[in-house]
């Protein structure tokens, strides 16, 4: 990409500092709007479907609160992110724990085994109404995580809102992540490289 500043207004549709740094780290300017929507109330059996079909519904609940510049025709158009994230153990979704014990048993799970982030990217161009969505999945490896490791995370708290109480770029986490396939921003809730080539679908 040219560094001259790309053709199009780009909306985040997540309040997540994590995807705006990665995003910001891509090189892009843009807004964020975070869509108030029901989480628990969309059900799927799969992760995969799960993760996009709530990316859909947080693109369904901004939009109608999104200006549209109707003036010239070449009018630069107007694109939405939106995102979901799950982490899958042993084939169960988990989302954000709902306790300090959920939390502390999430990762009392993981020490010594692994786990999956299915993560998903939706770009809407909301000027032609093209639409391109796809899922990432990353497999997550750890080591033994000593007790009061996982006190002070619960302790400080970020974990109760990270899905599945899983950060691995925290550095309380940081050693004892043995290995990550797949790649790191993914993990962190927004695939570079997906969004990237999904931007220009729509485009």
């Amino acid at each position: 990409m040219e560094a001259n500043a790309p053709q199009f207004k780009l909306i985040l549709g997540s309040s997540s500092t994590a995807r705006k740094k990665i995003l910001g780290d891509m090189g892009y300017e843009f807004t964020t709007m975070s869509a108030d929507i029901d989480e628990k109330a969309i059900r799927k059996e799969k992760p995969e479907d799960l993760v996009m079909a709530l990316a859909e519904a947080k693109a369904e609940a901004i939009i109608p609160r999104v200006s549209i510049g109707e003036s010239e025709g070449d009018a630069e158009p107007t694109l939405l992110i939106t995102c979901d994230q799950v982490v899958v153990y042993e084939g169960v979704i988990r989302e954000k724990p709902s306790s300090e014990a959920e939390a502390r048993q999430f990762m009392k799970d993981y020490a010594n085994g692994h786990a999956a982030t299915v993560s998903s990217v939706l770009v809407t161009n909301l000027t032609t109404g093209s639409r391109r969505g796809e899922w990432d999945k990353v497999e997550i490896y750890f080591h033994d995580i000593p007790d009061q490791v996982i006190d002070k995370l619960i302790e400080e708290g970020i974990v109760l809102y990270a899905a599945g109480g899983l950060i691995i770029e925290h550095p309380l986490v940081l050693p004892y992540i043995k290995e990550v396939v797949g790649s790191t921003d993914s993990v962190m809730g927004l695939p570079k490289a997906l969004t990237e080539r999904l931007i220009k679908e729509v485009l």
